[in-house]
């Protein structure tokens, strides 16, 4: 079950802005990738299911963060259905994303109190959402979508709490844009994790980008 309650996962959310999103076969590689992210700052992790075992790998993670992260909320995103949303639950899983809005993974996150973050891209999803009870929305595709269609969502429904994920970079000139036009947070990939500095092991890369992304958000936010 969840080590962490909504308030304490929505807590490290508001307080660091930005949610890595990673995903790796190897489950020794996912450790280090989180306490890499950890060293740097980071309160809350998404651990995506697009593998083959990704709830195996996501087990050792858990066990991982529990001794090695004591403050990390860790969640599971790439999540379409409820069955395998109760699934990472049983888990220990801190939260749920997903790419989709889907109302059954919402009844069952909202009957455990879990965090359930669904993508959406018109504001008629984001409001389907909203009634049903996400506090958080993932703005998805955000490359696609971009700044303004946050800007646009904000002036008519500023009550939102919007997470944009896909095609944010670790850089201000990228984040002030998200920041500026009214996002709650942002959710990073492969941006903040080369696939050659994974290779290379180079775990102070990722702890080093980490700080410096969190240090440029936290300009642009208020605590």
């Amino acid at each position: 079950m969840s080590r962490l309650d909504s308030f304490a996962v929505y807590d490290r959310i508001r307080s660091t802005r930005m949610i890595p999103v990673f995903y790796h076969a190897d489950p020794d590689t996912a450790c280090k990738v989180v306490k890499a992210c950890y060293d740097g700052g980071v309160r809350v992790f998404e651990f995506t299911n697009r593998g083959d075992f990704a709830d195996e790998v996501f087990s050792v993670l858990r066990r991982f963060t529990a001794r090695e992260c004591p403050d990390l909320a860790l969640g599971v995103g790439s999540v379409i259905d409820a069955p395998t949303a109760s699934s990472y639950i049983m888990h220990g899983a801190d939260f749920i994303v997903g790419p989709l809005f889907n109302n059954e993974i919402a009844a069952m996150c909202n009957r455990r109190c879990i965090p359930y973050s669904p993508g959406c891209g018109t504001v008629t999803e984001i409001g389907v959402a909203q009634q049903a009870g996400c506090t958080l929305c993932k703005v998805f595709p955000g490359d696609v979508l971009g700044p303004d269609f946050v800007k646009s969502i904000m002036a008519p429904m500023p009550w939102s709490k919007l997470m944009v994920t896909g095609g944010v970079e670790p850089t201000e000139a990228n984040l002030s844009a998200w920041f500026k036009a009214g996002v709650y947070c942002v959710g990073m990939g492969s941006k903040l994790f080369p696939k050659d500095r994974i290779n290379a092991c180079d775990w102070q890369y990722i702890t080093d980008r980490c700080r410096e992304a969190l240090a440029i958000i936290s300009k642009y936010t208020t605590p």
